[in-house]
């Protein structure tokens, strides 16, 4: 199975905090999953932590490299910039991941990583993983259970859901 791709300065146990979720779904392919996931203004249609999307610069609804974008999550309104974009092919997984930013006093910075992958068997793999560095990291690295681990975990339950839905 493959993994994230950690830039500089984001590699989990050098951050504030880390959390990592992963699902394998029988049924799915990552083709089937990809559109949900690219697609950010889909996103509240099955994760209620994400809100107020907006694309900056032009593009959207869809994800692509380079698209500047923000949202609301964990109270936060996240300022994001994708910085991988890599739609499914055959035998190669899926990626999509942003370095995500909130400004001000306390601040808080992301890299987001999502890894999608067809797995023999007619199953799809969904790994998402996320690193963080700055006060509000500290706090939510501290608390029990990390709000960010079953958050995510959210994500990836409606991800599948709907995708499943659609199939």
């Amino acid at each position: 199975m493959h993994a994230i791709l950690w830039p500089e300065g984001y590699l989990p146990g050098t951050t504030d905090n880390f959390v990592s979720n992963e699902i394998i779904v029988p049924g799915l392919s990552a083709a089937q999953v990809w559109p949900l996931l690219a697609a950010a203004t889909a996103w509240p249609t099955y994760y209620e932590n994400a809100a107020d999307i907006v694309f900056h610069d032009g593009p959207g609804p869809e994800l692509s490299a380079g698209a500047r974008f923000r949202f609301t999550t964990f109270g936060f309104l996240v300022e994001g910039k994708v910085v991988e974009f890599v739609p499914p092919q055959d035998g190669q997984p899926a990626r999509i991941a942003w370095h995500g930013w909130v400004e001000g006093e306390d601040r808080l910075d992301v890299h987001h990583a999502w890894l999608i992958e067809d797995l023999d068997g007619g199953r799809v793999r969904i790994l998402t993983q996320e690193t963080q560095n700055g006060a509000p990291a500290l706090e939510l690295a501290a608390t029990l259970p990390n709000p960010m681990l079953n958050a995510h975990q959210a994500w990836l339950d409606g991800l599948a859901k709907a995708a499943l839905a659609g199939a």
